[in-house]
């Protein structure tokens, strides 16, 4: 079935004024989207409500992001036509900062070396407001040229010896200067009055990172007053200046954000939105100074600048980054974001194609994750063509279910915990390895188990555990006071616990404590850190399973087997045949109160080369890997010193994934939405509306699952799904709306289950 245009009115004040209802196909567009030739059914999306403001309302963007040659072969015309291929209701536009691309009256504000007297954003802005779409003006805004930094020297970073910081041939602004404070507000407020944008988004509008301290007049002024201290010389993390200047440093940006706020939406009205991008990831947002609960607080929409995946997250990385940001956000609001046509990554190769299927598949994760697609290409013309046919059918796919990918609330019944301030406090500069590296090896093992979960702030548990069962604390080694008992409360009123590593053992600060501050529900106590080296240094290590039962295993016997004591508990299931399995970490001795169980213990490392010397040195210790613990009310409660969550980051090793998914099901009390079967690594994504229930199951499996790109899918099936209904749902009819098939489920209990013949890349399940 054949998609109607968007039905966009080609006026600015109709698009302002006007709603649109347009009338969609359930399937449409499915050549690369679907494992199966089905007929697509209808379907109609909702009418436009106008009361909403334009960022609630655009969710598919397109960018071409400027050279400064494409001053002179900007082809308009075509990238219109493209436009409208691709479904997009919103460009991102180049407009000026580092560069200008239209004819500024500002002050050294550079104007693009080939613009020639050329008008090219308000070219475009005018070509997009005419075509009906919305235009954020796109600003650069962290650095400039030589002669701006001889006219202004006091409005640039400099170092502890006084040079400027220098990025290329441009010198790096500095964000208490007026050049961000000025300069930058009166660039916003020139092109609003020219141009009238819809908003404003800024690439680099947080200025030096957290590795680069800045000592210029402006600095050293306002952190003296704030402070009553000096700006620290050196990197200290123990100093609590140093801490002090990290704070301040993320207030300085919460001020940029807001000042840019007030200053557009006082020439543009309060739909005039400032939002500077965003990376999804944590660490490097705390590399920026981006405090993401605070700025998703004043957000009317997060633009997203992740491009691509690496090796080591996948693509599961991004459903990942948007359920954590939805999570501050909310999920009534919009996270559209940047989605390279181009290789990026690394290596980056800006100007040729990146393989269709990897550049679809990171966008269809994306979605899955409650993301909006936002294409980008890298100059306004391309040798490479293939490039342009890469975003069509995923766009015009999303317009046909677009219904079903917004305004919708998550359903788990796990929820992970993480903090911006663990990150930076306890990671510190080891971020990837205590933090990012954990959290990944629990989300991966969830994804492999096909279990639904829930990113949590350590400041929201509060506030989301009311739908939850479990908490996992991926080795969050830094909680307050608070926090830790927010976690205490969620224990209390019934839910369970599973913690990993050195979780809540230091304060907010990253000062390791005495004790774990949950110590009371591990039932186990932090003793010293004599035996502990660093992770790099270990590898060869083992976990003793208990009890040891192979003395009635097949294999050759010694005489010397333990007496089997007991049968084995539910989180060792599946590992009948083995008394050992590799670890690769390091554990300390601990103290156990009564009413634990060790279901692991430590083998510490012994030789591995030659391999004559490869035998155990020390096969038996006390030292603890995992702890168990049932409480009176009847949580349950996992603790794992054995950072097994790291590891499996680490190696991919199916024992570790297998291990944690096992501890998952016990504390969860088996108590999940939803279960699949079949085949295949599958990302199961559950979202509830008003009298829907909706799934979306990403196929990963690829050749190149773990080394992008891909550039084949593998279809997978048949695949069983089981889902437990709402009230308001009855589930005996799903609609598949990627294949375009209604089916029958066998409903029984306020369960459904179906089954899907086949999953190319993508299946939307929606039940009603």
């Amino acid at each position: 079935m054949k998609i109607n245009e968007s039905g966009f009115p080609n006026s600015r004040r109709n698009f302002l004024k006007k709603a649109t209802v347009t009338t969609l196909s359930l399937a449409s567009s499915n050549l690369i989207l679907s494992a199966a030739d089905g007929v697509a059914a209808a379907a109609t999306a909702p009418q436009n409500n106008m009361e909403e403001p334009w960022f609630r309302r655009i969710t598919r963007w397109g960018q071409t992001n400027i050279t400064e040659k494409d001053s002179i072969i900007y082809d308009i015309e075509w990238w219109r036509e493209y436009w409208k291929k691709t479904q997009v209701q919103g460009v991102i536009i180049n407009a000026g900062g580092i560069v200008a691309y239209y004819p500024t009256k500002i002050p050294l504000h550079y104007q693009a070396r080939y613009l020639q007297g050329r008008d090219l954003f308000g070219d475009l802005c005018k070509a997009a407001h005419e075509d009906g779409l919305a235009v954020f003006a796109r600003m650069d805004s962290n650095r400039a040229n030589e002669d701006f930094y001889k006219a202004h020297p006091d409005w640039f970073a400099i170092d502890v010896n006084r040079k400027p910081y220098r990025a290329a041939d441009l010198y790096i602004t500095c964000i208490n200067s007026p050049y961000y404070r000025e300069h930058l507000p009166a660039i916003l407020t020139e092109i609003w009055e020219m141009y009238q944008p819809e908003g404003f988004t800024d690439n680099s509008w947080s200025g030096l990172g957290r590795n680069s301290i800045c000592y210029c007049e402006h600095c050293q002024k306002d952190f003296f007053n704030k402070t009553g201290k000096r700006i620290p010389k050196t990197k200290n993390w123990d100093d609590p200046v140093y801490r002090q200047w990290i704070k301040w440093s993320y207030e300085k940006r919460l001020e940029i954000w807001d000042l840019n706020n007030r200053t557009t939406k006082a020439v543009g009205g309060p739909t005039c939105t400032w939002s500077g991008m965003n990376s999804g990831s944590i660490s490097n947002q705390g590399n920026t100074f981006r405090d993401y609960k605070e700025l998703c607080k004043r957000a009317d929409i997060i633009m997203l600048d992740h491009q691509a995946r690496n090796d080591t997250s996948g693509f599961q990385n991004l459903a990942d980054v948007g359920k954590i940001i939805h999570g501050l956000l909310g999920w009534d609001k919009l996270i559209p974001n940047s989605m390279a046509m181009y290789q990026a990554g690394r290596p980056t190769f800006r100007i040729s194609t990146k393989p269709k299927q990897e550049a679809q598949m990171w966008m269809i994760e994306g979605i899955a994750g409650g993301i909006q697609p936002w294409w980008h290409h890298i100059a306004a013309y391309h040798e490479d063509r293939r490039m342009y046919q890469t975003a069509e059918p995923v766009f015009k796919w999303h317009k046909a279910n677009e219904e079903y990918l917004i305004k919708r609330q998550p359903v788990a019944s796990v929820g992970v915990v993480w903090s911006q301030d663990n990150s930076d406090f306890y990671g510190r500069d080891e971020a990837e390895s205590k933090v990012n590296q954990p959290w990944r090896g629990i989300v991966q093992a969830m994804i492999r188990a096909r279990i639904p979960y829930l990113p949590v702030h350590a400041d929201h548990i509060d506030r989301d555990a009311s739908q939850l069962n479990l908490l996992i604390l991926p080795n969050v080694g830094s909680l307050s006071a608070a926090q830790v008992e927010s976690v205490k409360r969620f224990v209390s009123n019934g839910g369970s616990l599973f913690a990993t590593g050195e979780s809540s053992l230091y304060n907010e600060w990253g000062d390791r404590q005495k004790d774990y501050a949950l110590a009371d529900l591990f039932k186990a106590h932090f003793i010293n850190e004599e035996k502990k080296v660093r992770l790099e240094n270990a590898i060869h290590t083992y976990l003793r399973l208990q009890p040891e039962i192979r003395k009635n295993m097949y294999g050759p016997q010694t005489g010397t087997e333990p007496e089997i004591t007991g049968e084995r508990h539910a989180v060792l299931k599946g590992f009948e045949l083995t008394d050992i399995l590799p670890f690769g970490g390091v554990l300390i001795p601990h103290r156990l109160d009564v009413g634990t169980q060790t279901l692991m213990t430590f083998i510490p490392e012994f030789p591995i080369y030659p391999p004559e010397t490869a035998w155990m040195r020390e096969p038996v210790t006390d030292i603890p890997g995992l702890i168990v613990n049932t409480l009176p009310n009847g949580s349950r409660i996992a603790f794992m010193p054995a950072d097994i969550d790291r590891q499996f980051a680490r190696y991919n090793h199916p024992d570790h994934g297998n291990l944690l998914a096992n501890i998952i099901r016990w504390t969860v009390k088996d108590d999940m939405p939803i279960s699949v079967n079949g085949p295949g690594l599958i990302d199961c994504n559950i979202y509830r509306q008003p009298g829907r229930l909706i799934i979306h199951l990403v196929n990963l499996t690829s050749a190149g699952t773990w080394r992008q790109p891909v550039d084949e899918y593998i279809p997978v099936g048949p695949i069983t799904v089981k889902v437990k209904l709402p009230e308001d749902v009855n589930g005996d009819y799903p609609n598949l709306m990627v294949a375009g098939q209604r089916i029958v489920a066998d409903v029984s209990d306020k369960w459904s289950q179906f089954q899907i013949s086949s999953i190319l890349n993508h299946e939307l399940v929606v039940l009603t």
